[in-house]
C-alpha cells in the first residue's frame, strides 16, 4: 500500500519538476552607463527700450527731449541719445511750490548684422541685459567602465563639465 501512496505522489509532483518555469521568476539585469559632458558657450542677451519720464506740480512742459507740449508718450530715441534738446518748462502758477522730475534710459542701438564663421559669432552684439557662459575645458575629464568587475571610474575634468555615472544591478530567482 505504501508504494501505491509514493507512487500516486510522484505522479502529483511530476509536473513541478517536469516544468521547472514553473517553479517561479528569474530575473537579471545589469546596467552601467557613463555620461561625459562639457558645456558650450552661450549669450542671452535682451534689448533695452529708451523710455522717458517726466512729472512734476505747477509746471507744463513745452519741449522736453523732442516732444511737445504737455507729451511724454512719444520720445524720439536719436533727439535723447545725443542730449539734441534738454527741455523746458513752464512755471503755471508764479511764486508758488513746483518740482519736477526727469527719468531718462537711453536704449540699445540695433544691431542688423553679426558675421558668423563656422557656427561661431566672434564679436556677438551685447545689449543692456546680457549674461554670458564661458564654454567649458575637458581638462582631464574621463569615465572608465569595467564589464567584467562593473567598476565605474570618473576623474574630475575642468570648468564647467560634469560626468555622471549609474550602476543598475538585480537579480532575482525563485
Amino acid at each position: 500500500m505504501l508504494s501505491k501512496i509514493l507512487g500516486a505522489s510522484a505522479l502529483l509532483c511530476a509536473p513541478i519538476f517536469a516544468f521547472p518555469a514553473l517553479a517561479g521568476p528569474y530575473t537579471s539585469t545589469i546596467q552601467n552607463s557613463i555620461n561625459l559632458n562639457v558645456q558650450g558657450s552661450a549669450i542671452q542677451t535682451e534689448r533695452i527700450g529708451t523710455s522717458l519720464s517726466v512729472s512734476g506740480t505747477n509746471v507744463e512742459t513745452t519741449a522736453a527731449f523732442g516732444l511737445g507740449a504737455g507729451t511724454a508718450a512719444t520720445a524720439i530715441a536719436p533727439a535723447l541719445a545725443d542730449n539734441a534738446s534738454t527741455g523746458s518748462f513752464t512755471i503755471d502758477n508764479a511764486g508758488m511750490p513746483f518740482s519736477v522730475t526727469q527719468s531718462v534710459n537711453i536704449g540699445d542701438t540695433v544691431s542688423t548684422t553679426q558675421t558668423n564663421a563656422a557656427g561661431v559669432i566672434a564679436t556677438p552684439t551685447l545689449y543692456g541685459k546680457s549674461t554670458t557662459q564661458l564654454a567649458g575645458s575637458a581638462g582631464t575629464l574621463a569615465g572608465t567602465l569595467n564589464p567584467l568587475t562593473g567598476a565605474l571610474t570618473i576623474t574630475a575634468g575642468g570648468a564647467g563639465t560634469t560626468a555622471t555615472a549609474t550602476q543598475t544591478i538585480s537579480l532575482t530567482a525563485f
